[in-house]
């Protein structure tokens, strides 16, 4: 029901945009009217120097919804005289269609060098550069983890290209050399910290480090405490040991990227992308809102919450290898 619903608002707007385009006009050359405000949309027909931010920025109070008025109107470019509905509410949460529906890939890095890898885990900066260049120039759009989760609670609709980026442990490389790689493509990223590694050592992170990241913007998330793998007893833990273990890993890293970074922790990256029910209960317990894999592969809207995909990106993909990461759609409910 939900389902047509969303399609027959669509197709309503898109009908408006056709009706109004011909009231708008008035049968003449030239518009009379630049636009028409309704509760759910505004029609307009565009004014000379009118782009897609700047409508964004007039009707949405958000320059940044630029993606969001040109997807609906299924057009690249804006020129005088052209038609358009500019929706006022999302459209298209869960990015659900009659054709198939959205996908969201997050990618996950590790460690970076200057020149050379010198493990799988570790991508050079030549690469790294290459790789968000590629985002920027096939109409790849990354997103926060808050616009990400607002998607899986359809609370919100995010470009049909998007895209998160996301960085693991804690390695000074993530300050010497992503940082500025995403700073200069604009891109939002976060870091899953494992507050042990935060030692301020030539290959590791300070918290002063953390700090300045955390205020250009980037954002900071857990990673645990230790990096112990959440799913296995140790040796000679009981379960009463093991269980009370499990939840300092949760609730002491939170606590302590609170501390030093002045920031609430609502997302966890497994250690090594394992997990359980038993784990998936105490990360809820903790008041996490969302957990991540390392398991491969792009996130519908109805993907368990704390069972989120993401793929590694290693340092011996080539441009192809890392393209095949960023499947944005699927029709498999379809064939």
């Amino acid at each position: 029901m939900g389902r047509k619903t969303r399609v027959d608002q669509t197709f309503f707007l898109r009908l408006c945009s056709i009706l109004l385009f011909i009231a708008l006009m008035g049968g003449c050359a030239t518009p009379k009217l630049e636009a028409r405000v309704f509760p759910d949309f505004v029609a307009i027909i565009a004014q000379q120097g009118d782009t897609f931010t700047f409508l964004a920025a007039k009707y949405l109070n958000d320059s940044s919804m630029d993606w969001f008025i040109a997807e609906y109107n299924g057009l690249s470019a804006l020129n005088p005289g052209q038609a358009l509905i500019i929706p006022l509410k999302p459209y298209e949460k869960g990015g659900l269609t009659l054709k198939g529906y959205q996908i969201v890939p997050v990618l996950s890095y590790h460690n970076f060098s200057p020149d050379r890898s010198t493990d799988r885990m570790t991508v050079t900066q030549a690469a790294f550069e290459e790789q968000m260049k590629f985002l920027k120039e096939k109409g790849y759009r990354v997103i926060t983890l808050n616009q990400f989760l607002d998607f899986l609670n359809f609370k919100g609709q995010i470009p049909k290209k998007s895209v998160v980026i996301t960085i693991d442990d804690g390695w000074r490389s993530a300050y010497d050399i992503a940082l500025p790689i995403l700073k200069k493509y604009g891109y939002p990223a976060t870091l899953f910290v494992y507050t042990d590694l935060i030692l301020g050592g030539q290959k590791t992170l300070s918290w002063e480090l953390v700090q300045k990241m955390a205020r250009s913007g980037l954002d900071m998330q857990g990673h645990s405490k230790t990096h112990r793998d959440l799913t296995l007893m140790n040796q000679k833990e009981s379960f009463k040991e093991y269980f009370e273990a499990i939840e300092g890993e949760l609730s002491k890293s939170a606590g302590t990227i609170k501390a030093k970074a002045g920031k609430d922790i609502k997302y966890l990256a497994y250690p090594n992308g394992e997990t359980n029910h038993l784990v998936i209960e105490l990360v809820q317990k903790e008041g996490y809102l969302g957990a991540f894999t390392a398991k491969r592969g792009g996130n519908p809207f109805f993907i368990h919450n704390y069972r989120i995909n993401r793929s590694m990106i290693y340092g011996d993909f080539d441009l192809n290898q890392f393209e095949k990461n960023l499947a944005v759609f699927s029709d498999e409910a379809l064939r």
